[in-house]
């Protein structure tokens, strides 16, 4: 495939491609001397899961290594330390080493689900970072300016509202553009939302006499409300990891006006089918059904079309006949009578007492159809009864 068509299928659905003749010729060059294009892709770990909206890089990262060219994810290990201040409206608490590392030790797993794991080169930035010496990041400091950076849209919100900045926070895009320096970046993809940090990282690469990086980004997927950004913060999110039924039953939550974008940026649908999905919208086709066949193709994609099919039918019976779960999953909780926060996180529906007193306190715990509003509760425990946690997860319980 020569350098013009590929750079048909980079374009694919891209939000900024900059400058468009300067990828066309690096990907000319590449072909003449037969070597594949660097490209970076720099995640922070600031929690250990990944969701569907990162998935919307990862598929355009597929595009590449199918074209022939190197990923290079990089894990900012030393820059989550600082705390990526790009959409923050105050200072985002720095993480801890140690939440950091455990926080990277689940990250590829996950994104190997969607990129083939022997054209992916995986590097942290704590390698090179940690050794820059006081001289060395003043001297990358002055290549930028105050102004510059409060050209950044959060940056100028917080100024003009007096909100703190810190210093470091200046930091970051500094140190995340010398991530592409020490890489020898062809490209850096990624998130619209890091736009800034991609350009910065062009114009330090200039100022220190390299060819700079093209710049590309992808739009960002709306979390299942419908009009965030989706976030793990937020609860609008759609993990990776998410089991089929999580994966199937969130997805058919979303209002009917992202049926698109998800069909889209999550389902990957090409043209054709998007058009389809399009034309049965304006048909006045059910938008459940859409929605339906859209989950399902989303869970196929990380977990198979068997198990996607199987989460079809449950949630079918449970929403659509009435009905619960074939083969709900079982608890003892070894008592008569036991303490609600503790009931819900021995069941295996909250990680933690934290999480359980939140969904109690949202009403969203059920024993036998009874709503159980208080995190202080003492519920008895009937043999064959059901606890429902949220719209999805129905454990049994075993005396």
């Amino acid at each position: 495939m020569n350098a013009k068509e590929q750079l048909q299928i980079i374009k694919r659905g891209t939000l900024h491609l900059m400058p468009e003749e300067a990828l066309l010729s690096k990907l000319e060059k590449a072909a003449k001397e037969s070597r594949p294009l660097n490209i970076k892709y720099g995640a922070d770990p600031s929690a250990p899961d990944l969701h569907l909206g990162h998935a919307v890089c990862f598929k355009k990262l597929k595009e590449f290594q199918d074209l022939g060219h190197r990923i290079i994810f990089v894990i900012g290990d030393f820059t989550a330390m600082i705390g990526d201040p790009t959409g923050r409206s105050e200072t985002r608490k720095p993480l801890t080493r140690e939440q950091v590392q455990n926080n990277a030790a689940t990250y590829m797993e996950q994104v190997y689900l969607l990129l083939d794991r022997d054209r992916t080169v995986v590097a942290y930035n704590d390698e090179w970072l940690s050794k820059l010496t006081l001289s060395d990041v003043i001297n990358l400091s002055s290549k930028f300016t105050v102004a510059r950076m409060l050209e950044r849209d959060d940056f100028s919100k917080r100024h003009k509202n007096q909100a703190s900045i810190g210093v470091h926070e200046f930091l970051y895009p500094v140190m995340v553009s010398y991530d592409s320096v020490h890489l020898k970046a062809d490209v850096e993809a990624g998130g619209n939302d890091q736009l800034f940090n991609f350009l910065a990282g062009r114009e330090l690469m200039q100022e220190l006499g390299m060819e700079p990086q093209a710049v590309l980004t992808m739009p960002i997927l709306v979390g299942t409300d419908g009009v965030n950004k989706m976030s793990k913060s937020l609860g609008n999110y759609i993990a990776i990891k998410d089991s089929p039924k999580e994966m199937f039953g969130k997805t058919m939550s979303i209002p009917d006006t992202a049926i698109l974008t998800y069909a889209q940026l999550a389902a990957f649908y090409g043209d054709e089918q998007l058009k389809k999905t399009k034309d049965r919208m304006e048909t006045g086709e059910n938008p459940r059904n859409i929605k339906a066949q859209i989950a399902r193709d989303i869970a196929a994609i990380y977990h198979g079309t068997a198990k996607a099919e199987a989460a079809s039918a449950e949630f079918d019976q449970m929403f659509r006949n009435g009905g619960l779960p074939e083969n709900l999953p079982e608890h003892n909780p070894g008592a008569g009578k036991v303490w609600i926060v503790k009931l819900v996180t021995g069941a295996g529906c909250a990680k933690n007492s934290s999480e359980a007193r939140r969904l109690i306190e949202q009403g969203g715990v059920h024993l036998d159809g009874e709503k159980i509003t208080s995190v202080d509760a003492e519920v008895d425990i009937r043999d064959g009864a059901v606890l429902k946690v949220g719209k999805r997860n129905f454990v049994k319980l075993k005396r």
